[in-house]
């Protein structure tokens, strides 16, 4: 049986987000603003209870389209705040269609939200050696980079401590536990791998 790290204990769902998506490099545009938009919505509560709302959130939110959610008004914003299926904050709901906005200006600017992410990071996933799940950091160099930068472009829930998160989840850090079967050290890269294949299991075994 294969070790992995601690966090995501007997849930199924947990399981298998950290075994096929946690840490896995990520440069589709789309997929990035969904984890910025999930992260967002994280903030003050734990991610177990994000990720059991993920489908809802993807109905509701247009499949994370934020051409779209950009142009959301009052109407869809009260729409949203009745949907028992979301996590229904309505700070974090308008954050989202401000952070739509800003993502729209940063991808027009640099082309792709990827390319102006991944700056942050130099283009490479940082290699952690944490041994405990205490040993985890919540923030860093980069993610306080990041927070600041982000900021000043009119992004909102985008501080440090939700930026690492970020981090973690889209593959810009290697925070598996050193005894985790995901954890490879040095050269934590998929190359090869599309975003419909980064779902399967296999996928993620033969990039290795």
């Amino acid at each position: 049986m294969n070790k992995r790290c601690d966090w995501p204990k007997n849930d199924p769902l947990m399981i298998e987000y950290h075994d096929k998506e946690w840490g896995v490099p990520l440069h589709d545009d789309n997929m990035l603003f969904e984890f910025l938009v999930l992260d967002a919505f994280q903030a003050g509560l734990s991610w177990q209870i994000v990720l059991r709302k993920r489908n809802n959130f993807r109905k509701v939110f247009d499949n994370f389209d934020p051409k779209k959610i950009a142009k959301y008004d009052e109407k869809k914003i009260n729409m949203l705040l009745q949907d028992s299926g979301i996590i229904r904050n309505k700070l974090k709901i308008i954050s989202t269609v401000t952070n739509a906005k800003a993502f729209l200006k940063v991808r027009k600017e640099f082309g792709s939200f990827d390319k102006y992410i991944w700056q942050f990071t130099g283009g490479k996933t940082i290699i952690n050696k944490c041994k405990k799940l205490k040993d985890l950091p919540t923030r860093s160099p980069e993610s306080d980079a990041m927070s600041k930068d982000m900021k000043k472009r009119g992004f909102a829930f985008c501080g440090t401590t939700i930026c690492y998160a970020f981090m973690q989840a889209a593959g810009m850090v290697n925070d598996h536990l050193v005894h985790c079967f995901r954890y490879r050290g040095s050269g934590y890269t998929l190359h090869g791998v599309n975003d419909a294949e980064r779902w399967a299991p296999e996928a993620l075994i033969s990039a290795f």
